[in-house]
């Protein structure tokens, strides 16, 4: 399984970026996937996740900003974020379930995504 993530770059405060996720020799339909962000000196943490049956989990901090999305025959995840702040900078990380994860998110309905395939980030910066 490879997971390439594309999209981050700096964008201005109330912009907007849309990253991408392309994910090879796995199919994102029938899995997990997830989104994570890590900021200088923080850990890591989910953020949205999209569960092979669509039901959605987002962090606080970004429901009604950020929107996460699949392209099945691309096999491809997406996260639309509009409305960005300072706060939101970070390597931003796509992530896709593995049997055994030792990453857990729990969606919305209790099913829990373990999460253990990663792709290498991608750094968005958002100056105020």
């Amino acid at each position: 399984v490879t997971i390439l993530e594309s999209g981050g770059g700096p964008v201005q405060a109330g912009g907007s970026l849309r990253l991408s996720c392309v994910v090879s020799g796995y199919s994102v339909s029938s899995h997990c996937m997830g989104w994570f962000r890590q900021a200088p000196g923080k850990e890591r943490e989910a953020i949205a996740a999209l569960d092979s049956d669509g039901t959605i989990y987002y962090e606080d901090s970004v429901k009604g900003r950020f929107t996460i999305s699949r392209d099945n025959v691309k096999d491809t995840v997406y996260l639309q974020m509009n409305n960005l702040n300072a706060e939101d900078t970070a390597s931003y990380y796509c992530a896709a379930e593995r049997f055994g994860g030792g990453r857990i998110v729990v969606v919305p309905g209790g099913d829990k995504c373990r999460f253990g395939f990663w792709g290498r980030g991608t750094q968005v910066t958002v100056s105020s």
